[in-house]
């Protein structure tokens, strides 16, 4: 800690679907001095599991592709020889930042080399870029929501088996919002609650109007005055324009 003491702490790490919306696969808990170049194979032999009972389930078989969990993106903390090596044994395509370590000495480490090298060029491409680019945003945003937002930055509970259960129920809750934001249009039950008051509001406004479009003597430009301004509750920044397609009938009714 910064005022000198000292605390047992630990080390959360995910792998997120980058191809889709940023579902957690995985997550796994580690201790505060592991380094990330040994955390990561639990990480992914996690996310493999899990990727493999996906595939296995009869409902959710046909969403899952061959070669899922077969590419690697990450940091440039994850960035080794060792590491490198491991996941080309393995089969996995890297994505991996790599940091400037200056010029390389590779005497009798020729796969150390060709590891590098291939990782090397596959980042400089601009699939490379744009993967690591979607990282930054699909890999953060769930640490935002449950580490800062849901105030598991900091946790003092007892033994990591504790720990990880919690953060488990974290994760179940931020995958269970995109898929509600897939299914409703709306990640939370409040706003799930709010779209249901607005779409209240809009057929009670919508049954007011109906009735006074058949009022006799009123123009047709005031027979619908509120719904020409009705806030979309689906998406808040438009709004309906039920009227602006009205004529008025050849007869002048």
């Amino acid at each position: 800690m910064k005022d000198g003491r000292t605390h047992l702490s630990h080390k959360l790490e995910q792998s997120v679907d980058m191809s889709g919306d940023g579902v957690v696969l995985s997550v796994t808990l580690h201790g505060g001095t592991k380094g990330d170049t040994k955390s990561l194979p639990d990480t992914l032999e996690e996310a493999q599991s899990n990727l493999d009972d996906l595939a296995n389930d009869p409902a959710t078989r046909e969403m899952i592709h061959d070669d899922a969990g077969r590419e690697v993106v990450a940091d440039k903390g994850y960035h080794s020889n060792d590491t490198l090596v491991a996941l080309v044994e393995e089969d996995y395509r890297t994505y991996i930042s790599e940091p400037d370590r200056g010029g390389r000495k590779w005497k009798d480490k020729l796969d150390a080399r060709a590891a590098t090298y291939a990782n090397r060029r596959r980042i400089r491409g601009n699939r490379g870029k744009r993967l690591l680019r979607r990282r930054g945003e699909l890999l953060e945003r769930p640490f935002a929501h449950y580490l800062e937002a849901g105030g598991m930055r900091r946790t003092h509970l007892r033994k990591q088996t504790n720990i990880l259960n919690r953060l488990l129920v974290y994760v179940a809750g931020f995958n269970l919002g995109i898929l509600m934001c897939n299914r409703i249009g709306k990640g939370t039950p409040r706003e799930y609650a709010g779209l249901r008051g607005a779409l209240v509001s809009l057929f009670s406004c919508l049954l007011d109007d109906l009735v006074r479009t058949f009022e006799p003597g009123q123009p047709i430009s005031e027979r619908w005055p509120r719904i020409a301004h009705l806030t979309n509750p689906f998406f808040p920044n438009r709004v309906l324009t039920v009227v602006s397609n009205l004529t008025p009938f050849s007869t002048g009714c």
